[in-house]
């Protein structure tokens, strides 16, 4: 019987300087990276018409929206994500003068997919609750009408769902509001 194949562990340095060269995205927790899953139509538009929407509202105010490339980095256990859609108050604050790692999200989105779901909810949102400038994260199913919205409420995240089309999520941190039939107007098939 052969031993099973030793982890390899890298360092937060040795990560950044791979993903700069990658062909595909990873991400990066606990020392071990992490190979980014392909996503699929439903993920991709509703991901697009939510950073849309999010840009049309902010126009001409001091905030900036990145969809899916702007690797975002965590606390001090140096995680690095790739939020479908992050909103920060005016320009980021990064990692390095390589400009691509930002340090200070104010809002991150992640559509849910079933290979990814349990890790959004759980490992991923203990991270990105590390960042102090963080003050709402979103989770959205892409296979039926479901957005879940937790807003940091002084030192305890609260959870509100949504499931109706005709339901309006309230973004308090950016004074915005997404109505669901908008983030699932391209995917008729879920509502």
């Amino acid at each position: 019987m052969s031993s099973p194949a030793p982890e390899t562990y890298i360092t937060p340095e040795e990560y950044l300087a791979l993903e700069r060269k990658a062909i595909v995205k990873s991400e990066y927790l606990n020392e071990k990276i992490h190979i980014m899953p392909r996503v699929n139509f439903a993920h991709n538009l509703i991901t697009v018409d939510i950073g849309t929407e999010l840009n049309v509202q902010l126009r001409g105010q001091d905030w900036e929206v990145y969809m899916s490339n702007m690797r975002v980095k965590t606390g001090p256990k140096s995680a690095y994500f790739y939020p479908d859609v992050v909103v920060f108050c005016g320009k980021p604050e990064v990692e390095d003068n390589v400009f691509d790692t930002p340090l200070n999200p104010i809002l991150v989105v992640e559509v849910l997919s079933p290979s990814t779901e349990v890790y959004d909810r759980g490992e991923k949102f203990r991270h990105y609750q590390e960042l102090a400038s963080l003050q709402e994260y979103i989770l959205v199913s892409q296979d039926r009408v479901r957005v879940e919205h937790y807003r940091l409420l002084k030192t305890q995240w609260v959870r509100t769902g949504f499931r109706a089309p005709e339901d309006a999520l309230p973004l308090a941190s950016i004074g915005c509001e997404l109505p669901l039939q908008d983030i699932y107007r391209r995917v008729p098939e879920v509502i």
